[in-house]
């Protein structure tokens, strides 16, 4: 039942993830999700202050965490439930910036706003840790890093790709490095002619937000495994609120998934980069191993309760290992608190960055995929994954 006229102002603070970003140039990271957000909580009867963190991009978590704090006290007004959502490492800082074992670089009056703090949502967050960090710590998966940053920004705000774009993707398969198949010297005289390609790229706050990516690279090593095990130790959910969490695997790539893409050379290019990334993320160390286990157990079985179990299970078909993932983050490591939804979909699906049915939607509205994954993820995926975010926000600020 619709209600008539706003009850109150909930206030939702945006983290992105790794090499993400807030608004660059006339792209916006989380347009989706705040539409879908916006919607839901006008049907209730709510209404909703929106804000983005401005992060740097790959800085460390206490870094990007401090700046969360200080965007949330500048901006949240005296009244009204404070909400926090974070898309993969934005999900860390949101969690830091709860915790109250937490000690920022802030003066303490900026945390004053914590007694109205009411949910934390974390989107595809590795909370403990990704195989694709430690690949990134590397001097050749940093020069990676910045391609796929490079990539993320061309392939959203390019939308229709010219055949120029898919050419030069393909010029970076090669034989060079093992652990891609990416030709790392063309990869680096590619990049430049790619971001030729756009606009919106000649602009400075592009070049600035991919300048910090390579001046700055704190959380790769943070996020690794091995990295994350402490931080996990060191996390303390805060009493009295929400904590919630969305997961997602993509279907492992296998050679009947090319056979769509014969004619499309981006698609080609995007799912050969999909099919490297997944691989590395499915890399398994027992020892840290990217999920919640029992020391006890002699299997090293992932555990959670009963009720993630029954969600996973029940939207994915199966209970998955550890190796299954959504091309960025083991699915294992993604569950924090409530599992309040799962399903296939890659690290960009569940931002509303898919495949879109409806091309002759406006700009600003249409869904843009730019990593190939073979997980099928369409509107009704979308939808149903934020009545699930946005309905938890309403629970938890009852």
């Amino acid at each position: 039942v619709e209600v008539e006229g706003p009850k109150m102002v909930h206030q939702i603070y945006f983290s992105p993830g790794m090499f993400g970003f807030a608004r660059l140039a006339s792209y916006n990271y989380f347009a989706h999700v705040e539409r879908a957000l916006n919607a839901r909580f006008q049907k209730a009867g709510e209404q909703i202050d929106k804000h983005i963190s401005d992060v740097l991009p790959t800085a460390s978590v206490r870094r990007r965490a401090a700046m969360l704090a200080a965007l949330i006290d500048k901006t949240s007004k005296n009244e009204g439930p404070i909400h926090l959502l974070g898309h993969s490492t934005g999900g860390l800082d949101a969690r830091l910036v709860a915790s109250p074992s937490s000690e920022l670089p802030v003066p303490i009056e900026t945390m004053r706003w914590l007694p109205r703090l009411r949910s934390v949502t974390t989107m595809n967050t590795p909370h403990y840790g990704t195989p694709l960090a430690s690949f990134f710590a590397t001097s050749n998966g940093q020069r990676v890093l910045y391609a796929l940053s490079a990539f993320t920004f061309i392939g959203l705000s390019l939308g229709e790709r010219p055949l120029a774009v898919a050419s030069l993707l393909l010029g970076l398969v090669g034989r060079g490095d093992h652990a891609l198949g990416f030709e790392l010297k063309l990869m680096d005289r590619s990049i430049e002619a790619l971001l030729g390609l756009v606009d919106d790229a000649r602009s400075p706050d592009v070049r600035a937000y991919l300048n910090a990516i390579k001046e700055d690279q704190g959380a790769i090593l943070q996020l690794s495994p091995e990295a994350m095990d402490l931080m996990v130790a060191g996390f303390s959910d805060r009493p009295g609120v929400t904590y919630q969490s969305t997961a997602s695997m993509a279907p492992m790539p296998s050679p009947r998934k090319w056979l769509p893409t014969i004619g499309h050379p981006f698609h080609a290019a995007s799912l050969a980069l999909f099919t490297a990334l997944h691989a590395i993320t499915s890399l398994y160390d027992k020892r840290y191993p990217c999920g919640a286990i029992r020391l006890d157990s002699p299997e090293d079985a992932p555990w959670t309760e009963d009720e993630t179990e029954a969600t996973l299970t029940r939207a994915l078909g199966e209970s998955p290992g550890f190796h299954a993932n959504d091309g960025v983050v083991p699915i294992r490591s993604q569950i924090w608190g409530k599992l309040i939804w799962a399903g296939l979909g890659d690290h960009l699906d569940v931002l509303g960055h898919y495949h879109d049915e409806q091309p002759d939607e406006p700009p600003d509205q249409r869904h843009v995929d730019w990593l190939t994954s073979g997980s099928s993820f369409d509107d009704a995926h979308f939808e149903a994954l934020m009545d699930a975010v946005a309905s938890g926000m309403l629970k938890a600020a009852q």
